[in-house]
């Protein structure tokens, strides 16, 4: 069904964006509710379920090296509770692609462009990413490779650039409530680290899958390392206030000036958001039409991409009525659901495939 391969380091620029692109302009203003000084802290605690969710993914895939997760759980639990709990993660996907494009757009409208109607940026989007998504894993390898850098300079830049504007003072006190609160506020954020999951579908298609395990834990370390520099800067810049901000991002971005002449780069954030929103949906598209072509036991993928596309649409739509209606949703219904079908579920899938694993070498070994 899928012809292309791409390397461990392609599917490490692939992920890296993946969690990363929503979580630096929405996360640190939902930490900072639960730990407003320590909201640096909770990206630590976090990681720890994209290691899990990582190690789980990849000891499934050393399992069934060749197939995905919507091919393999009918394997381990059987025909019927296999379709129905594949329909789950798909329709777990689908729901979270409509929620992505349609935060997608609203920052886009609500910080640019203005008069633009949502449909627009909507259609553009899932537009471009089908195209991505048709042309294969291999072409979604090389704009992850070329894309990269130009997604990771500018956070880079933009957090040096706005040292001369930090209050170090503002971490202070560290830990002023104990642990609970970071621990509470990496919950929520643990949502994001869990989407690592998504690597499921690309480990069968890596031509060099041994080092994947490699590439995948430095990829959370990376993940979590740049998630730590974004909340410090936030908090240095913005202290308490980063928890009344929506896209905190974006207002740090506003205290850079250089000579009059270098300031205002909330452009080149939206030109981070848009390269990042561009990998990360069409990952999640990806996963979804191969995912569902393999669920539909159809030949190909690519008949189904467009029709798809439209159903993302929609979703986005249906997904979120308003946008104060999707924070309550990001904050209470995103992190368990995220967290329970991208690790909890495919750790008792794990098990139980482990268990029938050895099972069948004992009946082997006592018929032998």
């Amino acid at each position: 069904m899928e012809k292309g391969k791409i390397s461990s380091l392609q599917m490490s620029m692939l992920m890296y964006p993946t969690i990363v692109a929503t979580a630096i302009l929405s996360v640190p203003s939902i930490t900072a509710m639960y730990a407003p000084h320590d909201l640096w802290i909770s990206p630590m605690f976090s990681a720890v379920v994209g290691f899990f969710t990582m190690l789980i993914s990849y000891k499934l895939y050393k399992l069934y090296p060749k197939e995905t997760v919507i091919q393999f759980v009918e394997k381990i639990t059987g025909k019927i509770p296999g379709k129905i709990i594949g329909f789950f993660i798909l329709l777990f996907y689908i729901t979270t692609t409509g929620e992505i494009i349609r935060v997608y757009s609203e920052f886009i409208v609500g910080s640019f462009l203005f008069k633009t109607p949502m449909f627009v940026i909507m259609g553009t989007m899932v537009l471009l990413c089908a195209a991505a998504v048709q042309a294969g894993l291999e072409v979604l390898g090389r704009l992850a490779e070329l894309f990269f850098p130009l997604f990771v300079l500018p956070i880079v830049i933009l957090i040096l650039l706005l040292i001369p504007n930090y209050d170090v003072d503002n971490i202070f006190p560290i830990l002023e409530h104990g642990i609970g609160p970071p621990l509470k506020a990496s919950i929520v954020l643990g949502g994001w680290f869990s989407e690592f999951f998504l690597i499921i579908f690309l480990l069968p298609f890596v031509n060099d899958g041994k080092k994947a395990l490699k590439y995948g834990l430095s990829t959370i370390a990376a993940i979590m390392v740049t998630l730590v520099f974004v909340n410090l800067t936030v908090l240095f810049v913005l202290g308490v206030a980063t928890a009344s901000k929506v896209y905190p991002l974006m207002n740090v971005g506003r205290y850079i000036s250089y000579a009059d002449f270098f300031e205002n780069l909330e452009s080149v954030i939206m030109a981070v958001w848009i390269v990042g929103a561009f990998i990360k949906i069409s990952v999640f598209y990806y996963a979804i039409v191969l995912g569902t072509a393999q669920w539909l036991n159809l030949s190909d993928y690519k008949h189904i991409i467009w029709p798809i596309g439209i159903l993302l649409i929609e979703f986005s739509f249906w997904s979120i009525p308003s946008s104060m209606r999707f924070f309550m949703i990001e904050i209470i219904v995103f992190p368990p659901y995220a967290i329970f079908t991208q690790l909890i579920l495919p750790f008792f899938l794990l098990l139980i495939a482990l268990f029938r694993n050895r099972k069948g070498k004992k009946v082997k070994s006592s018929t032998g």
